[in-house]
């Protein structure tokens, strides 16, 4: 199939593709939408930019749009799952383009708002219905929803469903389905678990795979920095003000790293905004237009937003730590490139990152190049290699010095010499223990003069506790050791004095 014009689609949504001059469809869309629009159960694979949502959403609307029923109340005919609030609203926006020119109606169902526009919305009826699993969850268990009329089931992003842990709320959800429907699964990837639970929920399903055996995007110029921790804030913000036509996501592990990111870049003068699990869904959504209608120019992320959020004129993919999962990595650089046009993914590496890159490298079945010149030498995170300006070398041989060359390197321009950091970090750890052992020892002494104070009351109340011994030194003796550490003022003086003249 080689255009849009044979797809066997009505006339509304032919006009409509022709409005966004979609003229030939995707390999993803040419094969999966045929054996859709014949109502059969479809498992899709293809990397994330291959324009999937077409190729179910097309499906739906021809076949809604056929039969053009009013919508009912609570009661959808399609329901589409998804991972995040920011891909809902992309399928929604996606949905509403293509639907333009049909009578047909969706709502948008997800977490971080109020939920009283999309309870108003389904009591008034909806033909689809695009959600998360959490607040769908919710509404159905309060009686807002109610799935026993469903023909059609997506569920988006498959695996990134099943890496959320999602997966049991999926399955209560399916629980809810009628048996008869028609299921479309469409996932980036195609993991054994993936593959388990499709078997189990898919009748007789057309599997179509179109992921390369080289994971990597080809017009993505990708390269590695090796940088100490402490040194990528300042790298960073001198790769992004070298640019002035820049447009750029930067990616984080956590979501205080994506806040600490975005508060330097916006204190140096470069517009920054931050998006992650943290941000109510208003907040997160302005951020994205904010990007997308460029009023800023860098959006930083967590990986929240490394799949299907579709942006178009991403220069540069900036992983400003590496993900854990080397699949991360791939729908993360995916950002950029899209559509065609050529992108630049870089990544950070710092001494305890060496591990995730190898196994980055071992998914794409590629070296990363490295930036040598703004590289700087690692320690090796094994006794076989050496990462950094040298590259991957084995250490076994002589290099000219460079593997010494990491520990000491006065002069020969790196950042920082490595003997002035340890003796520093020697000296912070000396002082440190030092002042520990001054305030035990304070503590000790407080402690043994209350407890002697305590013992000395005790004794005193006993009966003869008054009557001292007159005879024999060791009676003087252990008297005067019982009263000798009560040294509070010149009242406890005086009866230490006291004591020793009796």
């Amino acid at each position: 199939m080689k255009t849009f014009t044979e797809l066997n689609l009505i006339e509304p949504l032919q006009r409509a593709i022709a409005g966004e001059n979609y003229k030939i469809p995707t390999p993803i869309q040419s094969q999966t939408i045929p054996v859709a629009l014949k109502r059969r159960d479809v498992l899709g694979c293809a990397q994330t930019g291959t324009g999937k949502t077409a190729a179910f959403a097309l499906p739906i609307l021809n076949r809604l749009g056929l039969q053009n029923r009013s919508a009912k109340a609570k009661r959808p005919f399609a329901l589409v799952l998804a991972p995040t609030r920011e891909l809902a609203v992309q399928i929604g926006d996606s949905f509403a383009t293509y639907g333009k020119h049909l009578k047909l109606r969706h709502a948008l169902v997800y977490g971080g708002v109020s939920q009283t526009s999309q309870v108003r919305s389904l009591q008034r009826g909806v033909h689809t219905v695009i959600a998360t699993p959490g607040r769908l969850l919710d509404l159905m268990n309060q009686g807002f929803i109610q799935l026993d009329k469903l023909e059609v089931f997506v569920l988006d992003e498959a695996d990134r469903m099943l890496d959320m842990g999602f997966m049991p709320d999926i399955k209560r959800i399916i629980r809810e389905l009628p048996a008869k429907r028609q299921s479309l699964f469409f996932s980036a990837t195609m993991a054994p678990a993936i593959v388990e639970i499709t078997d189990k929920l898919l009748v007789d399903p057309v599997k179509v795979d179109v992921t390369p055996k080289t994971r990597s995007v080809k017009k993505i110029k990708q390269q590695v920095i090796f940088v100490p921790r402490k040194g990528k804030p300042e790298l960073l913000q001198r790769i992004l003000s070298s640019r002035g036509d820049l447009r750029a996501i930067v990616f984080t592990k956590t979501k205080r790293s994506a806040n600490f990111v975005t508060e330097r870049l916006n204190k140096e003068g470069l517009k920054a905004a931050a998006i992650h699990g943290n941000k109510s869904q208003n907040a997160r959504q302005r951020a994205l237009d904010a990007f997308r209608n460029q009023f800023v120019k860098i959006l930083v992320a967590t990986d929240v937003a490394a799949r299907g959020i579709d942006i178009e004129g991403v220069t540069h993919v900036v992983n400003f730590d590496l993900p854990m999962e080397p699949e991360a990595y791939v729908h993360r650089i995916g950002r950029t490139g899209r559509a065609g046009a050529k992108g630049i993914a870089i990544s950070f590496c710092s001494a305890g990152d060496q591990g995730d890159l190898k196994s980055i490298e071992k998914l794409i079945d590629q070296e990363i190049p490295v930036n040598q010149d703004l590289s700087v030498t690692l320690p090796s995170s094994s006794p076989n290699s050496t990462r950094g300006r040298t590259g991957r070398k084995s250490s076994g041989g002589s290099r000219s010095g460079t593997s010494q060359g990491g520990r000491s390197r006065k002069g020969s321009g790196s950042r920082g010499s490595g003997d002035e950091s340890t003796g520093s970090e020697k000296g912070k750890r000396t002082t440190k223990r030092r002042r520990r052992r001054v305030r035990t020892e304070k503590a000790s002494a407080v402690k043994s003069a209350r407890t002697g104070e305590s013992s000395a009351k005790k004794s005193s109340k006993k009966p003869g506790g008054g009557k001292r011994a007159s005879s024999g030194a060791g009676a003087t003796e252990s008297t005067a050791k019982r009263r000798r550490p009560q040294r509070k003022g010149k009242n406890a003086r005086s009866r230490v004095n006291a004591s020793s003249s009796e």
